[in-house]
């Protein structure tokens, strides 16, 4: 069978964050290990085959997809350790690094299946999380009882969350809606103040707690939105398939756009997910300025959205944390004219029918000033073809070079 295998590496602790010619280094050398290998010798001499693999360095590690075929997922997981530990070893420069994880993920509709199935006093927990923590054998939270403790489990996210707001290293707590005052931000009177802030007490802004929580809240929320579109770009590519005519489970994918839902194939996932990791590293290395191009401005309405459910899930999204998401949201977008692509009313009279209708007009290019921004539209309102997605805006704009457009779709 085969199992899609995520690996997070880290760098040693104590070590400066690499710079982008370090990471590149880094690229270079995991792909290097990984080429060289086509099958690894698991426990009991079982041999797993090694089908693809795909690297993401970021500043403080790499994440890692494996996709192997094993018989069970036990020994998918044992080998890729194995596997990530030698490559690691073999180089000097990445011999220190650590594997914080090693294990696969499975979608909530197949672990779902599969608990509905499940009979007898040895089946698995109803939670998913103490159902994931058995089986790795991590640590539950778990209630005096020995049952699943929830609210543990949401303060331990919230702790979590509250840790990786730093991370977001590109925007402030203004970018959140927080008004800093000159006189603010020290001691504990400035903390209190800026708490009661945006309350029922008339306050101006979002009390900076809840701008961390939002801030941490996108950083916890990057992993889980990378890690869901790798497996959406395998679904794709072993079923040679598009969207629409996709059989199997799919994380985002199928949230886009359903009028282009027959263009979103194995090579448009692999470029959405680049655009992806290369918007959310700007992020977090403190280099974003602006967001790149129409699909940037897609990965970003789905990382909300990853936040937003998130928080959600924990009964962490209080009105406080959902305005300091609105205030990001309205911060980092220049507009919001790819919401054209979700209007329905584009398909009907005046809107994308009726620019059919026109000799010479094709719907997907988009056309200014008929129907609207047809395809999504660059900041000014200038409309972007399909074809455009990941094409810079203009010439200040940055877009990963394994994602970027094709020369002839620049938007003029």
């Amino acid at each position: 069978m085969t199992y899609v295998v995520t690996v997070d590496t880290c760098i040693p602790e104590g070590t400066p964050e690499m710079d982008p010619l370090q990471r590149a280094g880094a690229v270079a050398l995991i792909e290097d290990g990984f080429d060289s290998v086509r099958a690894v010798e698991g426990p009991d001499g079982v041999e797993v085959d090694v089908l693809d693999t795909i690297v993401a360095v970021h500043p403080g590690g790499a994440l890692l997809k494996v996709v192997v075929d094993a018989p069970a997922l036990e020994l998918a997981e044992e080998s890729v350790q194995a596997l990530v530990d030698e490559l690691l070893e073999r180089s000097e420069l990445l011999a220190d690094w650590t594997i914080d994880r090693c294990e696969v993920e499975l979608h909530p509709d197949l672990a779902r299946q599969s608990l509905d199935a499940a009979e007898g006093p040895d089946a698995p927990p109803d939670d998913p999380a103490a159902r994931k923590a058995r089986h790795t054998g991590g640590p539950t939270t778990e209630s005096t009882d020995g049952g699943y403790d929830a609210e543990a489990k949401t303060a331990a996210v919230r702790r979590q969350m509250l840790e990786l707001a730093d991370q977001l290293r590109s925007f402030s707590p203004a970018a959140f809606g927080v008004i800093e005052d000159e006189g603010q931000g020290e001691g504990e009177d400035a903390e209190k103040e800026g708490e009661g802030a945006g309350g029922d007490g008339g306050g101006t802004g979002v009390p900076p707690a809840s701008a961390r929580l939002a801030a941490g809240a996108l950083v916890y929320a990057i992993d889980f939105l990378v890690d869901e579109l790798f497996e959406d770009v395998q679904v794709l590519t072993q079923e040679e398939a598009t969207v629409a005519e996709c059989e199997g489970p799919l994380w985002h994918l199928e949230r886009l756009p359903d009028r282009y839902a027959l263009n979103y194939d194995a090579r448009f996932s692999r470029r959405f997910l680049v655009t992806v990791i290369a918007m959310t590293t700007r992020f977090t290395d403190g280099s974003f300025q602006r967001l790149s191009c129409v699909a940037e401005e897609l990965a970003l309405r789905f990382l909300l959205s990853q936040a937003t459910t998130t928080l959600e899930l924990y009964g962490l999204l209080d009105d406080d944390v959902s305005a300091a998401l609105e205030a990001f949201a309205g911060n980092v977008y220049e507009d919001m004219g790819h919401e054209w692509l979700y209007d329905d009313s584009m398909d009907g009279i005046g809107g994308i029918g009726a620019i059919q209708g026109i000799q010479g007009v094709d719907a997907a290019e988009g056309v200014d000033g008929i129907g609207g921004a047809v395809a999504g539209a660059a900041p000014g309102g200038v409309p972007v073809a399909f074809k455009a997605w990941f094409t810079p805006f203009n010439e200040g704009r940055y877009v990963h070079p394994s994602a970027a457009g094709e020369p002839e779709a620049a938007v003029q």
